[in-house]
């Protein structure tokens, strides 16, 4: 059973995608969404293997939100949905961590074997952006400027996911709130040029192997 969940502000489409999902057979829709902030909040307990996600999204883009849920279940697959296939806007989901796209134009026949796609670890999008992704991958890795421009509360953030710490319990021990722990992160994985904790542990450590945070 591959299970799904649904992040989509159009009432219509969202009700028209969980119908298709939740009436196929080895599917099930889990939870359907309007926002981003709503999908933060519910999609963690839900543990889809794969959401569905509109790139435009009210408030909070779909960019935006995919980013945050990588970074709490790393182990759901994004599949983005588009009206356009603006290369740009998708280039940046992918970089945030969407595992492809798909038009919405082409959900009726095609939402299902996208699905089934990005949960293989398949990667939906066109030719022209996928080798712009691999472009931007052949890029040369920041120098060691990048790790030594993190601010001293970057660090001591970066230092408790080094600890397992969740963003919650990276919140409650700093004593700060969740979103500022949030946007710390963004900062943290924009400087590093990387897309999850995992990443920026990793890319740390290579820059700056004698003073890298602890990892378990």
């Amino acid at each position: 059973m591959t299970t799904v969940a649904v992040v989509e502000d159009d009432a219509l489409l969202r009700k028209t995608l969980t119908t298709l999902i939740g009436e196929a057979r080895g599917f099930r829709c889990v939870g359907a969404f309007a926002t981003a902030e709503e999908a933060l909040k519910k999609i963690p307990g839900l543990m889809p293997e794969v959401v569905v996600m509109d790139i435009h999204l009210p408030a909070m883009s779909g960019i935006e939100c995919t980013c945050r849920l990588k970074d709490c279940c790393p182990s759901a697959r994004v599949l983005m949905l588009t009206v356009y296939d603006d290369s740009q806007r998708i280039f940046e989901a992918l970089r945030a961590g969407a595992s492809g796209y798909l038009l919405k134009r082409s959900v009726a026949k095609d939402i299902l074997p996208a699905i089934l796609d990005v949960k293989d670890g398949k990667a939906p999008m066109s030719a022209q952006d996928a080798r712009k992704v691999l472009a931007s991958f052949r890029q040369p890795s920041p120098g060691v400027n990048a790790s030594s421009s993190l601010s001293e509360r970057e660090k001591e953030i970066l230092d408790q996911l080094s600890q397992g710490y969740c963003n919650k319990e990276i919140a409650d021990r700093l004593s700060v709130s969740l979103p500022t722990v949030c946007t710390h992160l963004r900062h943290i994985y924009e400087k590093l040029h990387v897309h999850s904790r995992t990443e920026a542990l990793a890319r740390i450590r290579q820059l700056t192997p004698d003073s890298a945070p602890r990892v378990p």
